[in-house]
């Protein structure tokens, strides 16, 4: 036993100053297998765990797999349904549409039909319109050949003398019988001189006639507006200028000094051109004629203004004649006077009963007002008495409470034929 104990004794190695003997290397050695074993034993049951638990992850994973295989293959069964039921439906709706397409293909068909006979129709009417305007557009062009060649004719009777003279009588005829009545103007008259001019006016109050000449140089005036026209050349527009000048200046002239007679025509006499372009394009380009025919005593019109003139010499003469009627006018409104004043007295006097009247009415509302207090203070006298006996009537009952025998409810009747009533009114 000692010497398995000194065996044990017997020193190996020092370790930091300590001296290690064989059994402590023996334990140590031991302890270190020991060590091991359980090392390899922890880590073998470890392992096992994790085989346990990998195979239960493994089977969890198979589960979950599986399921997701019978869903899928759940959902591969339902898709093939609905893919029947949309084929189907597809199908359906295939043949609801082919049916559509062909309905709405007739209908279209017969409204292209319809449509075209319309347009037919439409055009038919319209070229029986345009037949119709092409009549009255060759009716409207034999109107204006025939209106061309009344110009023609125009243009000729304008280019003589005498013809050009009749046609500004004639407008201006026309004009004054337009706008004065009968007997205040004369066509053509002779004058003390033996002169005759185109028309005379009578003025009112005795005043001297008025004479209107109407016989314009139209031939230097077309003969200038050639050479304007057509180009002649400056210098023969210049001589065309300076004839048609000298005609008017001449024709001025001989107006102031025929037609203007002291004491039996005015002092002024009208020139009357035909045209109001020609009238324009006189004070236009030939200021001075104009100038020297208002020296002259000649105002140049127009066929406005020699209207215009009518028109004013009309209001004159209608002035004149109210003028003379005066005293007639004036024993009128005497007479009118008189019976506005009638009216006025017969207004007042009507006024008057209607005042009456209204007085009357107010005194009738006075004493319905009055009849209405009455009556309501009548009724408000029962109606307080009636109260009055209704609140009696319960407390003499009180007092008669021990009898057992019933009782009538007490009867109340309106005093108001007893009641003696006085009212007196403020306003009486």
């Amino acid at each position: 036993m000692q010497t398995g104990t000194a065996l044990f004794s017997i020193p190996l190695f020092e370790l930091n100053g300590h001296m290690v003997t064989l059994g402590e290397s023996l334990v140590a050695a031991v302890a270190a297998v020991l060590l091991l074993a359980v090392w390899v034993a922890l880590s073998l049951t470890r392992a096992s765990q994790r085989r346990a638990a990998a195979a239960v992850d493994a089977a969890a994973r198979a589960a979950q797999a599986e399921a997701r295989l019978a869903e899928i293959l759940k959902a591969q069964a339902e898709m093939q349904g609905r893919m029947g039921t949309m084929a189907e439906l597809f199908g359906a709706r295939q043949a609801e549409l082919n049916q559509s397409i062909g309905q709405r293909i007739d209908g279209m068909t017969q409204r292209l039909g319809t449509s075209i006979t319309e347009q037919t129709k439409s055009t038919h009417e319209n070229l029986s319109k345009l037949q119709e305007r092409l009549a009255v557009i060759d009716t409207a062009q034999n109107n204006i050949q025939s209106l061309a060649r009344d110009v023609v004719g125009l243009q000729a009777i304008l280019s003589n003398k005498q013809t050009r003279g009749a046609f500004g009588q004639s407008r201006m005829e026309t004009i004054i019988k337009d706008g004065l009545p009968m007997g205040a103007f004369r066509f053509q008259p002779t004058l003390s001189n033996g002169m005759r001019p185109d028309c005379t006016i009578a003025m009112p109050n005795g005043a001297p006639d008025l004479v209107i000449d109407a016989k314009f140089p139209l031939e230097a005036w077309n003969a200038m507006r050639e050479a304007e026209t057509e180009g002649s050349g400056e210098q023969a527009a210049q001589s065309a200028q300076q004839r048609f000048r000298r005609d008017i200046e001449v024709h001025i002239r001989d107006i102031s000094d025929k037609y203007l007679i002291a004491g039996e025509t005015q002092d002024t006499a009208f020139l009357f051109v035909p045209s109001e372009s020609i009238f324009a394009e006189i004070h236009e380009k030939f200021e001075a004629i104009v100038h020297k025919a208002q020296r002259s005593r000649v105002v140049i019109v127009s066929p406005s203004l020699l209207m215009l003139s009518i028109q004013v010499i009309q209001a004159l003469l209608k002035d004149a004649r109210m003028r003379e009627q005066a005293h007639l006018i004036q024993g009128e409104v005497v007479r009118m006077m008189e019976d506005v004043s009638r009216l006025d007295d017969r207004v007042r006097k009507l006024q008057s009963h209607f005042s009456m009247a209204q007085k009357d009415v107010d005194l009738i509302l006075t004493s319905s007002d009055k009849l209405t207090k009455r009556g309501a203070k009548i009724e408000a006298l029962e109606f307080a008495q009636l109260s009055e006996d209704a609140a009696a009537a319960p407390a003499s009952g009180a007092n008669r409470a021990d009898t057992s025998t019933p009782r009538e409810s007490p009867k109340f009747e309106p005093r108001s034929t007893t009641l003696k009533l006085r009212v007196v009114d403020e306003d009486d």
